[in-house]
């Protein structure tokens, strides 16, 4: 019966107590940023750019990969001093793509792991070692991180430049939805610029979304399969 009366109700089951919830995450990100810090100093150290780029699957970062060695390679007349580590869940197809574009690339395979992680980088700078490629032979290092525009954000990879791409595919409203991403973006690259008109695609409405969550990044059109937009890209690089 209740417990403050007689009025013949079954008393009410008692409240679950709180559970504990560990810092774990707090303390997964910690370590995580203080090997991210080793990382940075290898890399300027050794005088490298390195780009993390980071979408949602599907919005076209190996073929901007593939498009941009190509540039670069016709450019200077000879193959760029660039290597790439591919992260994804499974299977080493990107990986294999931007090799047979002539590129230096490594895969890591995360698994369940929806995000590369400092670690990993540094297993991808060691499997490179094992190639023969060190840092110091390159001008650029692209991290190509697991397609997802979520728990990325949350990791330093020890990288000089955060890159985001928005698809022209994907609707306007992206940077909107996903505003902690695009916030840390220091360059927002719209992709498939090709297709904009075909999907209808708003280009004021994206360029505004993009203004309004990352005012103090830098916003370039480009297409991988036009060539639109690439030589730019490399000028932002460069610089």
């Amino acid at each position: 019966m209740c417990r403050d009366c007689s009025c013949g109700q079954p008393a009410p089951e008692p409240l679950p107590e709180p559970t504990r919830q560990l810092p774990l995450h707090t303390t997964l990100l910690q370590r995580n940023d203080a090997q991210a810090a080793g990382l940075r100093q290898r890399f300027e150290t050794a005088g490298v750019t390195v780009v993390n780029l980071l979408s949602s699957p599907g919005s076209g970062k190996t073929a901007l990969l593939e498009a941009l060695a190509q540039r670069l390679a016709s450019a200077a007349g000879v193959a760029p001093r660039l290597a790439v580590i591919v992260g994804d869940l499974a299977t080493d197809n990107d990986a294999r793509r931007l090799q047979a574009a002539g590129l230096t690339a490594v895969q890591i395979t995360t698994g369940q792991a929806c995000h590369l992680e400092a670690p990993m980088v540094a297993e991808g700078l060691h499997r490179l070692h094992h190639q023969g490629i060190s840092l110091e032979q390159l001008e650029l290092l692209v991290i190509e991180n697991v397609g997802n525009l979520v728990c990325p954000g949350a990791y330093d990879l020890g990288e000089s430049l955060r890159v985001v791409l928005l698809s022209t595919t994907e609707g306007e409203d992206k940077p909107l939805k996903y505003a902690p991403i695009f916030h840390g973006a220091d360059l927002v690259l719209i992709t498939k610029i090709d297709l904009a008109a075909a999907v209808g695609f708003d280009r004021a409405a994206a360029h505004a979304a993009i203004a309004r969550v990352a005012p103090h990044a830098r916003v370039l059109e480009t297409s991988a399969r036009s060539g639109a937009g690439l030589d730019a890209l490399i000028n932002a690089l460069a610089r």
